[in-house]
Order: C-alpha cells, then sequence, then structure tokens
C-alpha cells in the first residue's frame, strides 16, 4: 500500500492539535481541504482514525497507533529528503536561500560577497517565496538556510539569529484621507480594511495585522494576497491599507501608494534562519557568520 506522507503529516497536525482548525492554520492549508485529506487517507488505510465532536478531533485506537508512530516516520523521510538535496547543491556548490520581500535587503549585497571571500567557488541562490511560505521553503528543505520576518509559524523548531530591527509604517493608497499626514497613530487605522497575507499564514498573517496591538478590535480585512505586486495593486485600487516593514518603501515604491510612519505599533525584525540538522554543517554557519558580520553583530554560542 503506498500513503503520500503528505497525508500522514496532516494526520499528525490534526493528532497534535486536536482541532481541524488549528491544524489547518499550522499547515497553512484551509479546513475544507483538510477534511478532505483525513477522509482520503482514512479510505487508503480502510480505518476510522479520529472520533469527531464539537469539542475537537480525538483519534481513535488505530489513530492512536499512528499517531504515536507518525513522528518519528515523517522525520526520518524529511531528514532523508533534506540531506538528498542539500548534498546535491553541495556538489554543484551552490548554497541556496531563501527570502520573503524585502527580508533580503540592504545588508544582502555584502553577505553575498563575504561568503564569496570565504567560501570561493561557491554561488549563493536566491530565492523568493510567497507570503503564503512563511518560512520561504525551510521547512520542506528547499532551501539551506532563509532571510525572514519575525516571528513567523514554526520558528521554534529552527535556529534563529537576529540581524535588525526596524520600524513598521503604513502603506495607503495615494489618495487616502491619512494619506497627507507626517505620522498616524494606530489606533487611527484599527477600523481601516487592511490587505492581508492568505488566511491559512496563521500567526504570520495575524502580526501584520498587529492583531494583538488592538486593543482586542479585529482587523477588518479588504483583501488577500500572496505576492508583493499584488499586495500593492490592491492597494493603490483602495481596497484597504496594510502594515510595512520601513524598507518597504525603498523596495516596492508604487505610483498610487504611499508609505507613512504609524505610531505605537511593534517594529519588525529580520534573521538568519535554518534548521537545527544544519547546525554541523560548514557552509551553512559561514553563510551566517557573514550575516552577522555584514550587520556589525558577533556571534554568541
Amino acid at each position: 500500500m503506498d500513503v503520500d506522507t503528505r497525508l500522514v503529516r496532516y494526520f499528525a497536525a490534526v493528532a497534535e492539535e486536536g482541532s481541524l482548525t488549528r491544524a489547518a492554520e499550522r499547515l497553512y492549508v484551509s479546513q475544507p481541504a483538510l477534511t478532505k485529506q483525513i477522509k482520503q487517507l482514512e479510505a487508503l488505510l480502510g480505518v476510522r482514525l479520529f472520533t469527531r465532536s464539537r469539542t475537537g478531533m480525538a483519534p481513535t485506537e488505530a489513530g492512536q497507533v499512528l499517531a504515536e508512530r507518525a513522528p518519528a516516520l515523517l522525520a526520518t523521510c524529511d531528514e532523508a529528503l533534506r540531506d538528498t538535496k542539500s548534498a546535491a547543491r553541495r556538489a554543484a556548490r551552490v548554497l541556496r536561500i531563501g527570502f520573503l520581500a524585502s527580508a533580503a535587503n540592504e545588508p544582502t549585497q555584502d553577505i553575498i560577497a563575504r561568503f564569496g571571500v570565504v567560501r570561493p567557488g561557491w554561488r549563493v541562490d536566491m530565492r523568493q517565496a510567497a507570503w503564503s511560505e512563511p518560512t520561504a521553503g525551510l521547512s520542506e528543505g528547499e532551501v539551506d538556510a532563509a532571510l525572514l520576518r519575525l516571528p513567523f509559524p514554526g520558528q521554534e523548531a529552527l535556529r534563529v539569529e537576529v540581524l535588525l530591527t526596524e520600524p513598521r509604517c503604513v502603506a495607503l493608497p495615494a489618495n487616502h484621507p491619512l494619506a497627507t499626514r507626517d505620522a498616524i497613530p494606530f489606533r487611527e487605522l484599527w477600523d481601516e480594511p487592511f490587505v492581508a497575507a492568505p488566511p491559512e499564514t496563521g500567526a504570520f498573517r495575524d502580526y501584520w495585522l498587529a492583531a494583538d496591538e488592538r486593543d482586542g478590535r479585529p482587523p477588518r480585512i479588504g483583501a488577500s494576497t500572496d505576492q508583493p505586486d499584488d499586495w500593492l495593486q490592491a492597494i493603490a485600487n483602495g481596497y484597504g491599507v496594510a502594515l510595512a516593514p520601513e524598507s518597504a518603501a525603498r523596495f516596492y515604491s508604487r505610483p498610487g501608494v504611499v508609505y507613512r510612519p504609524v505610531i505605537g505599533v511593534s517594529p519588525s525584525r529580520v534573521g538568519i534562519v535554518w534548521p537545527p540538522a544544519a547546525d554541523t554543517n560548514p557552509v551553512v554557519q559561514d553563510f551566517v557568520a557573514c550575516c552577522l558580520e555584514a550587520v556589525g553583530k558577533t556571534r554568541e554560542r
């Protein structure tokens, strides 16, 4: 019997969370899609894996057996695939670095230049990911390390070194009544519709809506987008405003969109992130060191 490991991964998330809703947020998929995948796994195995109720999802006896063995199975599979991809990149002397939007900002060229001195003959391939991939391919082993905005879902399972901190600002339609202001208190934006990342990105989306900094007032969503160009177009069209790192004004200038400082919202941080398995990878560790040196930091071990 052939079972897609993706189905086992979805099953394990539901078993751990005890809720389809929380598991869907963690996996960045919709709840109906997750339900369909669980039913498909049950059909393949010919057993019922969960008892469903209004309070959540509880594994059946058969489901409990799979829940106990699934983590080790997935970990072995992930490690094998990650090591295979990494070995292929090492043979080609390529280090692949994922990034989201302006997380790869002005220091990036200096980082790559420093890495070239430390590792002559190696090439750094930068891979930009959509917002629906908050780890920029790191969790799937598609990249060796990533430059990411913090926080992001799954951060606790990865290594993180903070590189820099910058204020958040607000991106507004150029004709918005607040666009003429020099600075805007965040409280004045609470009732505005926001252009947001896809719902399945969970905590990543909530952070860029500053959901925890609204005194309990839920954000209004005017549009959801997955790419910077779509995000900018939605703002220019007047579908909403959006919080952004201050550097977005430099990297994503566009007619019809203006950026203004925001008062009363926490800053954004950028980090270099890698999997624990790469702690012993000298090439990845050289890149991490180059990142820290480029922003004037000394690594603590």
